[in-house]
């Protein structure tokens, strides 16, 4: 794999295509991420991302020139929610031979206004029901979808099938969005303790006595692991739940005093 890199994008063919287009050629170097062509200074009309290893369609800056995008033989299952703020004058999307699985995973090219010619063969979404319906509704701009001209009686039936409250919630089921995970996708972050929990383990290691005892609380604050019934050995000490307190009490000894700590629940 070739990361795309301001370097490579200079040294790639760049050239005026047969329709006139300045157009950058990005063909087969294997490109995992789509990164970088700020360095393009917006000068191209046709960018050509074919035959790379592209899994999500994002990354633009600002390109207000592009107007044709051609990422034929990639991997692509995802497309930026936010694609249309950085390509805004987008004419033409060529995502053939794709992974794209789910109506739903196409709802962000609705934004694109100027899109009217899409190409989506070969990618599995093209076998759900009424795929070509769906991508009429939800991209009314579009005007040719897989290299075939959208007619107005497909309009005319797109929008008596997803009118109305019914038609809505027809829409809704159909365009489902895949849950598969894409590399370079953020994880969902891990739900962590509430903040009145950090605020106790804080107070609880301010009040620490020595830097075993801080170790161990920290840890605690960072895993987010909140001691319940029974607590484990804090400074060498074991630390357990007094049944008759609203709640749970930590017996921490410091140098011979008792000091508690209570956990309200």
């Amino acid at each position: 794999m070739v990361k795309l890199t301001a370097e490579l994008i200079e040294q790639s063919a760049q050239y005026t295509n047969p329709v006139r287009d300045r157009e950058l050629d990005l063909r087969g170097y294997k490109i995992p991420v789509i990164e970088n062509l700020g360095a393009t200074l917006d000068q191209f009309d046709t960018i050509d991302l074919s035959d790379n290893d592209i899994r999500k369609l994002d990354g633009f800056p600002l390109l207000k020139r592009l107007k044709s995008l051609l990422v034929n033989n990639n991997r692509v299952a995802r497309i930026s929610d936010t694609l249309a703020e950085s390509i805004q004058n987008l004419e033409t999307l060529v995502l053939s031979n794709n992974s794209m699985q789910e109506l739903g995973d196409l709802d962000s090219l609705g934004a694109m206004k100027s899109l009217t010619y899409l190409s989506l063969l070969r990618n599995p979404v093209t076998t759900k029901k009424h795929y070509r319906l769906y991508i009429v509704f939800k991209i009314p701009q579009l005007r040719v979808l897989d290299f075939q001209r959208i007619k107005q009686k497909e309009r005319e039936a797109a929008s008596k099938m997803f009118k109305g409250k019914k038609g809505q919630e027809r829409a809704q089921d159909i365009g489902k969005r895949s849950k598969t995970f894409v590399p370079g996708e953020k994880l969902v972050e891990k739900t962590g303790p509430s903040k009145e929990d950090v605020e106790l383990i804080k107070n609880a290691i301010a009040n620490a006595k020595t830097l075993d005892e801080v170790e161990r609380l920290n840890q605690m604050l960072k895993t987010g692991h909140i001691p319940g019934k029974e607590i484990r050995r804090l400074r060498g000490e074991i630390v357990e739940e007094e049944d008759d307190m609203e709640g749970d009490e930590w017996n921490v000894i410091s140098n011979g005093n008792k000091k508690r700590i209570y956990l309200l629940v």
